[in-house]
């Protein structure tokens, strides 16, 4: 390898090596600043905050959304439920929708930029079990990458890298990302618009609650209309 291309390569991978480096730094030190607990003690100084400086407040919220899903820092979650707590489950779904759509898409570049174009090019020249699996995805796309929003089991760092890995476009990944999330984003801060009362009773919000019937059920049912059309292609290939 020359110099030149050593170079262009560690080019190319220093905005992946910057979000890999503040995620595993965040991991350690910012846990205790990004929990229920954090927002319960300050949710007075919040709330305040929001009814002096509504647009402030908001753009605050938003920014701070983008860097905690950009940089796969904890509290993605307490992100989503204050939200809800701050600008109700409308339009605050929408609000926690939009940054966290917009996090993932800077990740999404990060290591498509850095890792994803090579290795896309490598797998769609390839031969064997890989090539089949990468033309698998892009038969595919758009129900894969509504199944990896929609099923709750995956993780969303995961579901922000493979994408890039396997070359999908951006704008697929924007629609599919934005799209696929809406059920989860609007459950959980739907919890979020009831913290009040939940605070006031000194209790914890149940964030297992994506998991309960009448929610898992849906949910796994939009899952299923997702997956669809790529049993669809297999029945006819098989006809």
């Amino acid at each position: 390898m020359s110099e030149k291309t050593a170079e262009n390569t560690a080019r190319r991978l220093l905005p992946l090596l910057v979000i890999l480096m503040v995620a595993v730094v965040g991991a350690f030190t910012l846990r205790d600043h990004l929990s229920f607990e954090a927002l319960a003690a300050n949710r007075e100084t919040l709330t305040s905050f929001r009814d002096n400086n509504y647009l402030l407040a908001l753009l605050s919220f938003m920014a701070v959304y983008i860097v905690i899903v950009a940089f796969s820092l904890p509290g993605a979650t307490i992100a989503t439920l204050t939200g809800g707590f701050l600008f109700a489950t409308f339009p605050g779904a929408f609000f926690n929708i939009t940054a966290a759509t917009i996090g993932a898409v800077i990740i999404f570049l990060a290591a498509k930029w850095g890792l994803g174009e090579k290795l896309a090019a490598k797998m769609e020249n390839s031969d064997g079990a890989v090539k089949k699996i990468k033309d698998g995805i892009d038969e595919n796309q758009w129900s894969m990458l509504f199944l990896i929003r929609l099923v709750p089991a995956v993780p969303f760092f995961l579901a922000n890298l493979i994408p890039a890995l396997v070359g999908v476009s951006l704008w697929r990944f924007t629609i599919s990302t934005f799209i696929g999330i809406i059920p989860g984003g609007i459950v959980y801060t739907s919890v979020g618009a009831g913290l009040g009362e939940v605070f006031d009773r000194g209790e914890t919000p149940n964030l297992g609650i994506i998991f309960e019937p009448h929610i898992l059920l849906p949910v796994l049912g939009l899952c299923a209309l997702a997956a669809l059309p790529i049993l669809l292609k297999k029945l006819s290939k098989k006809a």
